[in-house]
């Protein structure tokens, strides 16, 4: 076992490789395991990563963590803990002196009895200077009562929250692991919660309307929401990413149909574009997916990499009044802006901790003047582009910080909601359009 398992550095990407054998201990020649990976902070929430198929036996679970602590690493091979998971992993930030990493590798076993996993850095190289890590850590505050948003009162520090809403819990208007957003015309905000298998309906004052959705593998169950949108008839499309389909519900969250299936590999983020097309970030695949709503496949582009073209563990997607697609690329930190047939208009963002840059983008929306809301996932921050790149202004999260954001959107009245997954709650911010 390497060193990297039990430690890595705030900021900086992690890998583990596991090497899959056969029970006579023969190594594995081909892919498409059922493999799961998961590191846990210590509020029990996850951490983004994303698996790797090499498609030889060998798999890449590559993650990075923004905060330091005590965390746990889960490697399940087809649902079974290998051995030794979970995993303790002690996550700190880099020292002002030369650190040096190297990858190392996991060896498992079909029937997961025998594993031995190792990790590392995935870049595997050396490293002078302070880890980028996050400028703000997240603090830990009581929920208001259900359907009461918590106002920002009697607060010394003046930033653009107007209101909070949930906590860690499985109840109506908690949280556990809420990714992605979605706001519609009609005034709602709706939240795809992840590890409670569901989507939850608020009004844009903070008031629980509804929620729907069953835990399940089957056609109309869920079993890992990650992204949500409206589509212009008012039916609601969520992104499965366990599930490798999307789903499509009406407005009173009944289920109608699902797409993709059999095409995706884990859908993160959808959005919808002026056509009324359905835009799936497929996660795992690296790819766009561009799908009518019966289902039939538009176009596709999209793969693993680091070129203009390339996606490595692409997240969200927002569509501007030009019918481009606006994807966050969250290990190359950058936002990349495409043609509707899959062409590169615009590229921008690098990792680091200025204006401008990235540590791991997520959730992104457009405002009617063209501009571009990035939630910046380990920095903990929402930076603002115009529609060229260039870097506008930040959205003051100072008083409550964000702690690891998710998806984000812009509501029917004109604020700003963000899905802040590490303190278990949505934040609703001022925005000036």
């Amino acid at each position: 076992m390497g060193a990297g398992l039990e430690q890595c550095i705030v900021g900086h990407p992690a890998s583990v490789t596991i090497v899959t054998r056969d029970k006579s201990g023969g190594a594995c020649k081909s892919g498409n395991a059922i493999l799961s990976a998961e590191v846990f902070t210590p509020d029990g929430s996850i951490v983004d990563g994303e698996i790797v198929d090499h498609k030889n036996g060998t798999y890449e679970f590559v993650y990075t963590v923004p905060k330091e602590g005590n965390f746990a690493l889960a490697l399940r091979l087809y649902d079974q803990h290998i051995k030794g998971s979970p995993f303790k992993l002690t996550v700190t930030r880099a020292l002002e002196a030369e650190v040096e990493v190297s990858p190392s590798t996991t060896t498992a076993t079909n029937s997961a009895a025998n594993a031995t996993p190792s990790t590392g850095s995935s870049e595997g190289a050396k490293r002078r200077g302070k880890s980028p890590g996050q400028k703000k850590k997240g603090s830990k505050r009581a929920s208001s009562a259900l359907g009461t948003p918590r106002r920002k009162t009697q607060n010394p520090i003046e930033d653009d929250l107007i209101f909070r809403i949930g906590t860690k819990g499985r109840n109506k208007g908690e949280f556990t692991n809420l990714q992605g957003v979605a706001a519609s015309s009609t005034g709602r905000i709706l939240i795809a919660d992840s590890n409670n298998q569901c989507v939850q309906i608020f009004s844009n004052e903070g008031e629980f309307k509804s929620r729907f959705g069953v835990r399940g593998r089957s056609p109309g169950q869920l079993q890992r929401p990650t992204g949500v949108a409206v589509h212009p008839s008012g039916d609601i499309i969520i992104a499965d990413y366990d599930n490798k389909w999307v789903s499509i519900f009406s407005c009173e969250g009944k289920f109608k149909a699902k797409l993709g299936s059999g095409r995706l590999m884990g859908p993160k983020g959808v959005s919808v574009d002026q056509n009324g097309h359905v835009i799936v970030v497929d996660n795992k695949a690296c790819t766009v997916f561009i799908f009518q709503l019966t289902g039939k496949l538009i176009t596709k582009f999209g793969s693993r990499g680091n070129g203009d073209k390339q996606f490595a563990g692409p997240h969200f997607a927002a569509v501007n009044k030009n019918n481009e697609i606006i994807v966050t690329d969250f290990h190359n930190h950058s936002v990349k802006v495409f043609t509707p047939e899959g062409e590169l208009v615009l590229k921008f963002g690098s990792n680091g901790e200025g204006n401008g840059q990235f540590n791991a983008p997520t959730g992104v929306a457009v405002d009617v003047n063209g501009n571009i809301i990035v939630a910046d996932w380990g920095n903990s921050r929402i930076q603002v582009f115009d529609g060229s790149g260039s870097f506008l202004s930040y959205i003051n999260t100072s008083a409550d910080p964000l702690y690891g954001p998710q998806g984000l959107a812009l509501t029917s009245d004109g604020h700003v909601v963000v899905a802040d997954s590490g303190n278990h709650c949505f934040k609703v911010y001022r925005y000036l359009q």
